[in-house]
């Protein structure tokens, strides 16, 4: 059995990344303006497969999908003012039709508060509306000044989702927070994406949110990626917006708004997280192509391996798998380059030998692991073998992200565990803002927040390592994207 080699994908990542991307055909990112990129069609079956499960996520919580303008007017913008300054240095302006100046000016939308809630306040009226649940899928823009990465920091992301809720009390908007909470667990799953939940500190909240939540991954360089959030925003854009509801006695109240966001870089976690130095390895449930099967002829065979080969896929299709049957005209060590590259969970080889004895080979793409199966066992063993797939991805990334969680004590210990492999550190915190603050650049790292849900950041016996005060939380830092 090969050895999975993972030397280059943890050590020269930035570079590991940035070659698989073009050659396993995600993206193009010779656009001409820099941070948009072009989805190529490998990545965009990928992409799609992703949203699938978020679509049907979204129906069995009973959100309705809709779909806005890019365009939102400065009028509206400016209604949110907190929400204005968390953006205002990201937003494109619109600002002439033709030659003509516009009367308002117009941005590329950056994220949706601003369009969708002053439809709301049209479209809610009654407590009978409540909850009002909607979500959609768009392209959102943002002039990241920082530097770019496809599908990781760009200036368009081409495939945010963006689910937004309306409640009427503070209570139903937390229910709603835990099933976020529950949708985003089976999708991580789905992934195989193993993540840690943060609860964000005051000053690094979504722009008029209540408070806000994040997900992330840890990378094989150790930083961490954002791959998900959650904010509740209480009455803060209700009362901007003027979304009211009249309630069953007659009486006008504000709803309580919630929100959930995704993008593109729950793509570039399963490619990153998951992958080694042959390319990708796809989760079955997401991958285009599960299984390949790869005829290798012999000129001096009597036997027709391509028909055999074409038998076995059909009857594999006919079991529900995305199966293809590569018959180029080309070595089959080159077939087996390029499906590894491109991450495809399961390899069929079959060979004249093969069909005689009507058998199949399987190679597996996480472990390289070959086994023989007889031709009547092939899609039961394919099912097995897929599943097996799974649970192995989920289960090694589970490792890795825990071997790079860190508890310490000082921030000495936590400057070494950053010198070392990074990671997450999670480090005595009192809670008081200028402590926060005063960690971040003593070790050069953001704090992710602390554990969420809050009762599972509380702890006693420690101290803070900056004032000396008792710690009442543990808080989490890294070096992020």
């Amino acid at each position: 059995m090969a050895k999975v080699k993972r030397e280059k994908w943890s050590k020269e990542f930035s570079e590991w990344y940035n070659e698989l991307l073009e050659s396993a055909g995600i993206v193009d990112k010779r656009y001409p303006v820099k941070g948009m990129n072009v989805w190529l069609p490998y990545g965009l079956k990928i992409m799609r497969n992703i949203e699938k499960f978020i679509h049907a996520e979204m129906a069995r919580t009973g959100h309705e999908e809709v779909l806005f303008p890019a365009l939102i007017p400065e009028t509206e913008f400016q209604k949110e003012a907190e929400h204005i300054k968390g953006f205002e240095d990201e937003v494109y302006w619109v600002t002439h039709a033709g030659l003509d100046p516009l009367d308002v000016r117009l941005i590329l939308r950056p994220t949706s508060e601003t369009a969708m809630y002053s439809m709301f306040s049209l479209w809610i009226r009654s407590h009978a509306d409540l909850p009002f649940k909607v979500y959609q899928i768009v392209n959102v823009y943002r002039y990241e000044t920082k530097h770019t990465r496809p599908l990781i920091r760009v200036r368009e992301i081409s495939r945010f989702f963006e689910a937004h809720t309306a409640h009427e009390s503070y209570e139903d908007a937390e229910r709603q927070i835990k099933e976020d909470l529950e949708i985003f667990d089976r999708l991580a799953k789905f992934l195989a994406l193993p993540y840690i939940i943060s609860k964000r500190p005051e000053w690094d909240k979504f722009p008029g949110a209540y408070y806000s939540i994040g997900a992330e991954v840890v990378m094989p360089d150790g930083r961490t990626l954002q791959i998900g959030t959650m904010h509740n925003y209480r009455q803060n854009f209700a009362k901007a917006y003027n979304i009211q509801y009249e309630t069953e006695t007659g009486d006008h109240e504000f709803v309580h708004q919630t929100t959930f966001g995704m993008s593109e870089r729950l793509l570039a976690a399963v490619i990153a997280v998951h992958g080694d130095d042959n390319g990708m390895v796809l989760p079955p449930t997401i991958a285009p192509i599960q299984v390949v099967i790869v005829p290798i002829p012999k000129k001096e065979a009597k036997v027709d391996v391509f028909a055999y080969a074409h038998e076995i896929a059909e009857e594999l299709r006919e079991a529900g798998f995305r199966v293809h049957v590569d018959e180029r005209d080309i070595r089959p060590g080159r077939k087996y380059y390029d499906w590894e590259l491109k991450g495809v969970p399961l390899r069929i080889e079959v060979g004249p030998r093969d069909v005689e004895g009507r058998k199949a080979v399987l190679a597996r793409r996480d472990t390289f692991e070959k086994v023989t199966v007889e031709r009547d066992k092939v899609v039961e063993e394919v099912r097995k073998t897929l599943d097996a797939i799974h649970e192995n991805l989920y289960q090694r990334a589970k490792e890795f992200l825990e071997s790079h969680i860190k508890r310490v004590d000082t921030i000495e210990e936590a400057k070494a565990v950053f010198e070392d492999r990074r990671g997450i550190v999670e480090i005595p915190w009192c809670g008081e803002e200028e402590c926060g603050l005063k960690m971040e650049e003593e070790l050069d790292a953001k704090m992710l927040g602390i554990p969420y849900p809050e009762e599972r950041a509380r702890i006693e016996g420690k101290k803070c390592p900056l004032c000396g005060r008792e710690a009442k939380f543990i808080a989490r830092f890294a070096r992020t994207y």
